[in-house]
């Protein structure tokens, strides 16, 4: 090994500057984060699938790579996927035992682009059940534990790779996100979520390949880095028909920006969504970072009053569409709340369908005259602090009793229907030792513009740089 101590601590293009200076190699760099997963991994469970073997040999011919000098943006990285991914050659059980030993002949479209960037795909990260619900556990591999005290959830549906992600066990992480899936753990575990705009990160295969609800994203340990994995992920592919034509490469750009004279919205409860008084605590006092970035901050709210009727109409017609024929055949495999989604889908007529499209259509518009006036929205990215990992979901915040399993997870959820991009970004702790994130919603198609302010806020508070205890 070279000089560095501890490559793992490093943040990814700290790692892979490394490699192109040949001061460590794709198999040594490989070898150090396989000595983290085996010393962290065993009490978090963030990994669920490793192959060794075959990374290992896929170091050696990234070696090679490096030996002639290929430029490539992840050269040498060894990363995880999020286990609803497929993945050529890996086992992609979705957290389902209907799914346990299935085993994809073909990766997906932004699996592919990983690779071809110089990734070493080593291995799978937890998600629940088909990535249903904002807490990581299944009946495959069990739960997955908050790397700031293990007693708690890391929140989900992209857990394990905030967890992963968070300890150092792989430098960056992909993540997908309905309701909050790259937001939600990115704030539980104090690592940043990038929720992209529909169609930036194109989905292939897909079933709904114009769906604009469901997204995939990146996460990592800053700003600079999520951006990094965006410019790969990113980018039009011709099947998409929703995808964006701008190259991923100019998410490489320098974040550096002035933010002086912005109008800035701050929203406690985004319209009335119960809030753990921790987390307004947390993200009030770090209002001022914002100010001190030149910036006017108001509180404002757009009109988001149907949101939540919009979000659970589309997501439970798309669960119904993904999921029929596994509820046909394998219904008692199927945790409550997933039979519970599918089930809302069988109950919907075309008359609710096309009630929600001209919804969303409106809310959309609305929005949009919102941010006529601001440049960004922030609000809480989740309503309470990390959990205990017994309970499955939240029944009360401050008092107000919760009906469903999305209810916890409406300030995400809200978000989504209005298309925006949004990210979660590290903004304190709570008195307990546990993590806060703050919502930064942009406006539409300006991901990089939202890169860019997250990355000042980021800058200006420094709480992304605490790392959680490896005892």
């Amino acid at each position: 090994m070279s000089t560095v101590d501890a490559p793992c601590d490093l943040d990814a293009r700290a790692q892979r500057a490394l490699v192109a200076r040949g001061e460590v190699s794709p198999s040594e760099l490989l070898e150090a984060h396989l000595a983290r997963i085996e010393q962290v991994n065993p009490r978090l469970n963030a990994i669920v699938t490793l192959d060794v073997e075959g990374a290992r040999t896929q170091a050696r011919h990234l070696d090679r790579l490096v030996a002639r000098h290929a430029e490539l943006p992840l050269l040498g990285l060894p990363l995880a996927v999020k286990d609803l991914a497929a993945t050529r050659g890996m086992r992609t059980t979705m957290g389902s035992p209907i799914y346990r030993d299935f085993v994809p002949d073909y990766d997906e479209l932004f699996v592919e682009r990983l690779r071809a960037a110089g990734a070493n795909i080593i291995g799978k990260t937890n998600t629940p059940e088909f990535g249903a619900g904002s807490q990581t556990f299944n009946p495959v591999f069990g739960a997955t534990l908050n790397p700031y005290d293990p007693s708690r959830t890391c929140g989900g549906s992209s857990g394990g790779a905030a967890v992963a992600l968070a300890t150092g066990m792989i430098p960056l992480a992909d993540g997908s996100d309905l309701g909050g899936s790259l937001r939600n753990p990115a704030a539980f575990c104090n690592v940043v979520g990038l929720r992209p705009s529909p169609g930036r990160v194109p989905s292939w295969p897909k079933q709904f390949s114009s769906d604009a609800l469901a997204v995939h994203g990146p996460m990592a340990r800053n700003v600079a880095d999520c951006a990094w994995l965006l410019s790969v992920m990113a980018g039009p592919d011709p099947r998409v028909p929703i995808s964006l034509a701008e190259d991923g490469a100019s998410f490489r750009r320098d974040l550096a920006r002035d933010f002086r004279g912005r109008r800035v919205a701050w929203s406690a409860d985004l319209g009335g969504y119960p809030v753990d008084r921790r987390i307004t605590a947390v993200l009030e006092a770090a209002l001022p970072q914002v100010a001190a970035l030149g910036c006017e901050v108001e509180a404002a709210t757009p009109d988001l009053s149907d949101a939540d009727d919009i979000f659970r109409t589309l997501r439970a017609w798309m669960f119904l569409a993904r999921g029929r024929e596994d509820y046909t055949r394998h219904r008692e495999q199927m945790k409550d709340t997933l039979r519970w989604n599918i089930e809302q889908g069988l109950a919907l007529t075309a008359a609710d369908i096309s009630r929600a499209e001209v919804a969303r259509s409106a809310l959309v518009a609305r929005v949009a005259r919102f941010f006529d006036d601001y440049d960004f929205l922030l609000c809480p990215a989740t309503q309470v602090p990390p959990f205990p990992v017994e309970q499955e979901w939240v029944r009360e915040i401050e008092g107000v009793e919760l009906a469903t399993y999305l209810d916890w997870m409406g300030v995400c959820c809200a978000i989504t229907v209005t298309g925006l991009p949004a990210i979660s970004v590290p903004a304190g702790f709570t008195a307990e030792g546990l993590p806060v994130g703050l919502q930064i919603v942009g406006r539409r198609w300006a991901d990089f513009e939202l890169l860019q302010f997250a990355h000042a806020f980021e800058q200006a508070s420094g709480h992304g740089r605490r790392r959680p205890p490896r005892a």
